[in-house]
């Protein structure tokens, strides 16, 4: 059996076709091609359940000094929550647009009965740290400043995002939490809900790393050009700001539930463990669920129980956070 065979087999059966839907990212090409690619591909049609959520796009003031940041506002025919969902997408920090989410934000907005915003954050290297991070900030302001418009309770906004909108939702909570510190009128988050977060630069740069992981889509080498590309330097060493990086923070106390889904193949496996850990003994109420078998973004296998699961237990502690 080759390398390649080994480490096949140890993805679950019904997740294996999944593997065919991510295309091979060569960043050493640039980013255009890829970006292109996101922006061109087309969404199948709506069913008329998900069309009857309504979709505004929003532009929000940015940070001193900073454009406006432009959200897609969500709001379902039915309100049944008293909270609102930032929710934060993925792409290695380098690619993605809140479009990617569109069919699963009007389908949260739908199933929680509450608005849900997302986030289009400007992307690295163009926007180094902490541009991205003041952007999701605007937006959490912006969204408890519009609590009486909106009819959201401002002390119930969770922040859920997967892989890049991992971190950077892990990032936001760590920002809101300090400048809440310092001003108790600052807007605050009531959960975190994370899906494969990326939280940790010097994975990937590792002495040691884990035989098994980040062998299927996002491979160590693409972690390291990520991280450098929001940090503006080189991943992995001394000299990285402990503020870009949420697995750098010494003080995790004080931060919200947290909920973390990871697959047992992903690269960011054992930063998930170790997140989990730190928050746990943080005495914070953190919930984890790793998927035997499963790789980073296994979820675009959606007829599989893994993503079923998943789903499932996602939804749930977004409910319990916004309602």
């Amino acid at each position: 059996m080759t390398a390649d065979e080994s480490a096949l087999s140890r993805v679950a059966p019904e997740l294996r076709a999944g593997l065919e839907y991510f295309p091979e990212l060569d960043f050493s090409q640039g980013m255009a091609p890829f970006r292109d690619g996101f922006a061109l591909r087309q969404a199948p049609p709506l069913p008329p359940e998900l069309a009857a959520v309504t979709c505004v796009e929003r532009f929000v003031p940015g940070h001193p000094g900073d454009p406006d940041v432009r959200v897609l506002h969500y709001a379902p025919p039915r309100r049944e929550a008293a909270g609102a969902v930032l929710h934060i997408h993925g792409g290695g920090y380098v690619l993605g647009a809140p479009e990617m989410n569109d069919a699963g934000n009007r389908a949260l907005a739908l199933a929680l009965g509450c608005p849900v915003v997302s986030v289009d954050y400007r992307l690295a290297p163009e926007c180094a740290w902490p541009g991205a991070l003041h952007d999701c900030h605007a937006a959490l302001a912006w969204l408890a400043a519009q609590a009486p418009a909106l009819e959201v309770d401002p002390a119930r906004i969770a922040v859920a995002g997967e892989s890049a909108g991992g971190g950077h939702a892990a990032a936001l909570a760590l920002h809101a939490r300090d400048r809440r510190r310092a001003d108790a009128a600052a807007p605050t988050v009531s959960a975190l809900v994370l899906d494969a977060p990326m939280l940790d630069d010097r994975t990937g740069t590792a002495h040691d790393p884990h035989p098994h992981t980040g062998r299927f889509v996002w491979t160590p080498e693409k972690n390291r050009f990520g991280w450098s590309a929001l940090l503006g330097q080189p991943a992995g060493t001394d000299a990285v700001p402990a503020a870009a990086v949420p697995a750098r923070a010494a003080d995790l106390s004080g931060l919200p539930p947290c909920f973390i889904s990871i697959g047992a193949l992903d690269l960011f496996l054992e930063e998930a463990l170790e997140w989990t850990r730190r928050l746990s003994r943080a005495g914070t109420a953190v919930e984890l669920h790793v998927i035997p078998g499963a790789y980073h973004g296994f979820g675009v296998a959606q007829e599989s129980p893994q993503a079923a699961l998943v789903a499932q237990l996602r939804l749930a502690a977004l409910r319990r956070a916004v309602a």
